[in-house]
């Protein structure tokens, strides 16, 4: 099954030019990727009965343009590889021309909450969801080197609102976090992100962040140095 949902951008989504934002752009493909296992009845409710919750790893998001506000948009969302405990899941966003101007490519895991381990995805989700053809996109690796030098910024703490429904660093807040210590300002083309180590209530982060000739990289750090996550923001 493909996921379609359509809306329109609201003023609380946009940044300060008017445009959608990147942390509201991932909340709409996260929400997307929420209500697509709603409406199939595996969604949050069926999973935390279980104690289970799907976690993302990773985000390459590739944007040609991002909608003002008040533009009528359509989402699109699928699953396109099942193995072991990934699931790997295409995100769109179409303009009301039914133009693609957002491409994304996200990889997930099925975790146990009770246990603190990921679980093979079972073949009765996957029966449900469905595989479909992945999007047309040049697809980067998953993995996305953390910058071993860079300016160094002020640490911060992990609050309430920062957090979801499994109880760690919302994947959307973690690109909050990273871009506000980028220069103001900047368009990017692409985004990608690696979601390396959980961040939860009352954790101390540090950002730091390389300029690079095509845009920046960005780490948020743990106390220990290891990072919570390594992204590229590519203008």
């Amino acid at each position: 099954m493909i996921q379609i949902l359509p809306g329109i951008v609201r003023y609380s989504e946009c940044d300060e030019n008017g445009r959608l934002s990147l942390p509201s752009l991932i909340n709409y493909f996260q929400d997307a990727a929420e209500y697509h296992g709603y409406n199939l009845g595996i969604g949050y409710r069926y999973l935390s009965a279980r104690h289970l919750g799907w976690l993302v790893s990773g985000w390459q998001i590739v944007i040609d343009r991002l909608p003002e506000i008040g533009e009528k948009y359509t989402i699109q969302t699928w699953g396109w590889k099942f193995i072991g405990i990934f699931g790997m899941r295409n995100c769109t966003l179409l303009d009301e021309a039914g133009s693609t101007i957002v491409r994304a490519n996200s990889t997930w895991f099925l975790y146990d909450l009770e246990k603190g381990l990921p679980i093979r995805v079972p073949e009765d989700m996957i029966d449900k969801y469905g595989v479909h053809p992945r999007a047309e996109m040049k697809y980067a690796s998953r993995k996305v080197a953390d910058p071993e030098d860079g300016e160094s910024f002020e640490s911060f703490t992990v609050v309430r609102q920062n957090l979801d429904t499994n109880h760690h660093v919302n994947n959307a807040q973690y690109v909050a976090m990273a871009q506000a210590v980028l220069p103001e300002g900047e368009h990017y083309h692409e985004l990608r992100i690696e979601y390396k180590k959980q961040a939860r209530l009352g954790d101390i982060i540090t950002p730091l962040v390389q300029k690079r000739e095509d845009g920046y990289g960005v780490s948020l750090r743990a106390a220990d140095g290891e990072p919570y996550i390594s992204a590229e923001f590519i203008r």
